[in-house]
């Protein structure tokens, strides 16, 4: 924790700010969970101790609840499992994440109190709660998972309300976790020091779970660019991706602030994210542009409904359909296109109808582009996704820039250790050699890619298959 203090960060509360210069993608600080939990609609596909998402896992032949990639896993977590194992047998379930968390952390508190490193700035107590401040909703959800704890650890020997105040500050301060490939929240951790970091909508910080590091479950806090010695550290606690007043509600609800960044004092980006279409000068109606954000909210329901129950020509139907709609209307950068866009390309990916999701795809970067900061993860794994749809789609030399392009992003984002960017750095050595035989014989390199699609043995494949070596030994 050389590279950061904390301080008075005014309203804020506290804040961290950095000691000394940083260069984007450096890691200011990294840290391993106090304590973490996988989603229960996950606990059988996921790993309880480094959180990879796989199959054929093992089950622990105690509780049947938590399930590991292997020995090692299963005895790098059994410190942590232990007590969970027995309460599981004991109370014949496994209670929901937020009870299972919670108690995950009273009993590293009671066993190594709320600091557990010289490196931890704050110790579990000292963190914001905000049960006070809870909605009626939420406060009614609190009191049952109360009841539920009190009925899974009922030997506890901390009062209600300091229970509470551990329930608290999960839900103020939780940190989601990804699988190893960054696609799908997999579980929630809590990282005291990351609980420092405050918010900004155009942060200059970012979070990543480095898999690479095992079983430790360690986050890190990159500088997505330059930040002076002393200046505050800051990450975005919800995506940029919404206009202002959308955000400052969310962020009231979860959080419980007021967010007066730059980003929301001054509506930054908002016109284009709800952007009319010009032709000639002329915009459409306001009427026509209500009527038109009426249907895409309809049609995204409904494509969230179809895509749920696995009807996937039902979804790219729906997507078509709205995108017509649209096309005259909104602008490039207008959230409901790019929220279209997004699934369009992900499920006609899926579905192989490669050339269509290739132009989606990349409708949909241009757009983030203009969006998001230059290094945000969001836009390179969609810079990344478009690559690979277009390499797929037969257009390499398109694939390799957008492929080139994300392993920049990601290099700053998730570093060069990161499973997500070995991955492209493979894909991107792929390409480039996929894209000189493409330069030098495009009817052989079209061959060879037919060939590899339809698992056919090819004369023509077998010779591009020559010259494709010829250029790995090069």
């Amino acid at each position: 924790m050389d590279n950061v203090e904390v301080f008075d960060a005014g309203e804020k509360g506290r804040g961290l700010r950095t000691t000394k210069d940083l260069c984007a993608g450096e890691v200011v600080f990294a840290e391993p969970s106090f304590a973490a939990v996988v989603f229960d609609s996950l606990s059988q596909q996921v790993c309880h101790s480094c959180f990879r998402r796989q199959a054929n896992l093992h089950r622990c032949a105690q509780c049947k609840f938590a399930h590991y990639c292997d020995r090692t896993c299963q005895t790098a977590c059994w410190d942590e499992h232990k007590q969970e194992c027995a309460a599981i047998k004991k109370y014949e379930k496994a209670p929901n994440e937020n009870v299972r968390l919670t108690a995950r952390v009273l009993w590293r508190i009671q066993k190594d109190t709320g600091i557990v490193s010289d490196g931890q700035l704050t110790s579990v107590d000292q963190l914001e709660d905000h049960v006070a401040d809870m909605l009626a909703e939420d406060f009614k959800e609190l009191k049952i998972d109360m009841q539920n704890f009190l009925d899974y650890c009922p030997k506890t020997r901390h009062g209600k309300e300091y229970i509470s105040h551990i329930f608290g500050i999960i839900k103020c301060n939780g940190f989601t976790l990804s699988d190893q490939r960054g696609l799908q929240a997999v579980g929630v951790g809590l990282f005291p020091n990351l609980c420092l970091v405050n918010h900004d909508c155009w942060p200059n910080c970012t979070v990543i779970l480095n898999h690479a590091y095992h079983s430790k479950r360690r986050i890190e806090l990159r500088a997505l660019s330059k930040i002076a010695e002393n200046e505050e550290l800051t990450v975005g606690y919800v995506d940029f991706l919404n206009v202002s007043t959308d955000r400052q509600r969310a962020l009231k609800h979860q959080y419980h602030f007021d967010c007066t960044c730059k980003s929301c004092s001054e509506h930054l980006k908002d016109d284009l994210k709800m952007a009319a279409k010009e032709t000639d000068g002329n915009k459409p109606s306001d009427q026509l542009v209500k009527e038109v954000q009426e249907f895409s909210l309809e049609c995204l329901a409904k494509v969230e409904a179809a895509r749920t129950a696995g009807d996937f020509h039902e979804v790219v139907k729906l997507c078509r359909e709205c995108l017509d709609k649209q096309k005259p209307v909104f602008g490039k950068t207008h959230l409901y296109h790019l929220r279209m866009l997004s699934t369009a390309s992900e499920v006609l990916s899926y579905l192989q109808f490669f050339s269509e999701a290739a132009e989606y795809a990349g409708r949909l970067v241009e757009g983030y582009m203009k969006l998001y900061h230059p290094n945000n993860a969001h836009l390179g794994m969609a810079t990344m996704r478009a690559g690979v749809t277009h390499w797929h789609a037969g257009l390499i030399k398109v694939g390799h820039e957008m492929i080139c392009k994300a392993y920049a992003i990601l290099m700053v984002t998730h570093g060069p250790n990161h499973p997500i960017t070995k991955d492209l750095e493979s894909m991107r050595m792929q390409t480039e050699m996929e894209l000189r035989m493409f330069k030098q014989n495009e009817h052989v390199y079209h061959s060879m890619r037919e060939a590899a699609l339809q698992n056919k043995p090819m004369a023509e494949a077998r010779s591009s298959k020559y010259i494709f070596h010829l250029f790995k030994e090069g």
